[in-house]
C-alpha cells in the first residue's frame, strides 16, 4: 500500500535520518524523497512516498508520532489507497460560488465519489452555499480577508481531509502549508490556460492578446510556484470575433471553470491520476 509522509519544522541536522530508518525497519520501499531547506525561514520540509504492507500502517503512524515528539517536526502520514470509505474534501473559496457549487452538486450527484467534509474561506461570501448543502463552514480570514494559514491546515487535520480543493480561493498558500499536504493532495483551479496565461487576470491578458479561445486549468499545487507539469485537466471554449471581454468572462465563470474543476477533482478522487516527483502521471488499472 502506498503511504505518503510529510514533515515540516525547524531546520537542524539529522531530521531525515529517523524517518528513513523507520521506513526501512518496517520493510517499506522508498519510491520518492523530496527535501527542501527554507534557509531564510530556517524551515525544513520533506516528502517521502513509500510502499508498505497494509498491516504495517498503524505501526508507521505510531512511529511517526514518536519522531514528531522527539524532533519537533509536524509529521503527517496519508495513503491515497482508501478502503471502505470515500475521500474527504475541504472546499476553499473566497467570493465566487460557481465553482464550489459545481463541486458540491457533483458530490451530491455521485459524479465525484467523495464527501464534502468542510468548506473554508477567508471571506463570508460563500457561507450561504455551505449552509445550503449542509457542509460545515469555517472562516479563517480577518476583517481584511487575510487568511490564517495555520488555521486552514488545522481545520483540515480536524476534519481528516484527504484532498484540499481550491475552488477560486483567492489566496496563495505559503510553502510550509503546501508541504504539509504535499504529494498530490491540494487541487487548484486557475481561471486561464497554463502555462500561457498565469497570474491574477488571465481573461484580461488573453483578451489583450486577441485570443478567440479561452480556458481554465485544474492542477495540483506544489511548493514551488510555476513549477509546471502539474496539470490534471484543461477545458476551453471559443468565442466569435468581437465578443466583449465581459461576455467572455461571464461564460468562463459560469460554464467553463465549473466544468473544468469538477472533471479535475473527479479524476483525482477516482485514482486516475497521481503526482510523482511533481509531475502528473496516469495510474494504471
Amino acid at each position: 500500500m502506498q503511504q505518503i509522509i510529510t514533515a515540516v519544522g525547524p531546520d537542524h541536522r539529522g531530521l531525515a535520518d529517523p524517518i528513513v530508518h523507520c521506513v526501512t525497519e518496517l520493510g517499506g520501499n522508498i519510491a520518492e524523497i523530496q527535501m527542501f531547506d527554507h534557509d531564510d525561514e530556517s524551515v525544513f520540509s520533506m516528502l517521502t512516498r513509500i510502499d508498505l504492507a497494509p498491516e504495517r500502517g498503524s505501526s508507521l503512524r505510531d512511529a511517526m508520532q514518536a519522531i514528531s515528539r522527539r524532533t519537533g517536526l509536524s509529521i503527517r502520514t496519508w495513503s491515497p489507497s482508501m478502503v471502505d470509505r470515500q475521500p474527504r474534501l475541504a472546499l476553499c473559496a473566497t467570493y465566487r460560488q460557481e465553482t464550489p457549487r459545481a463541486v458540491l452538486q457533483a458530490v451530491q450527484a455521485g459524479t465525484i465519489a467523495a464527501e464534502a467534509a468542510v468548506m473554508i474561506s477567508n471571506r463570508q461570501a460563500c457561507r450561504g452555499l455551505a449552509e445550503e448543502f449542509g457542509v460545515p463552514w469555517v472562516e479563517i480570514g480577518d476583517s481584511q480577508g487575510r487568511a490564517d494559514d495555520d488555521r486552514l491546515i488545522a481545520v483540515c487535520d480536524e476534519h481528516a481531509i484527504d484532498y484540499v480543493v481550491l475552488a477560486r480561493y483567492m489566496r496563495i498558500l505559503p510553502p510550509a502549508s503546501v508541504w504539509k499536504y504535499a504529494g498530490g493532495r491540494i487541487i487548484n483551479l486557475h481561471h486561464g490556460l497554463l502555462p500561457s496565461f498565469p497570474g491574477m487576470r488571465p481573461y484580461h491578458d488573453a483578451y489583450a492578446a486577441r485570443m478567440l479561445t479561452y480556458g481554465a486549468t485544474c492542477h495540483f499545487i506544489v511548493p514551488e510556484l510555476d513549477a509546471g507539469n502539474q496539470t490534471i485537466h484543461q477545458a476551453t471554449f471559443s468565442v466569435k470575433p468581437g465578443t466583449s471581454r465581459d461576455d467572455i468572462i461571464r461564460q468562463g465563470q459560469a460554464e467553463n471553470e465549473p466544468q473544468c474543476l469538477v472533471e479535475g477533482v473527479r479524476r483525482v478522487v477516482a485514482g486516475e491520476v497521481q503526482l510523482h516527483f511533481n509531475r502528473v502521471v496516469p495510474v494504471r488499472g
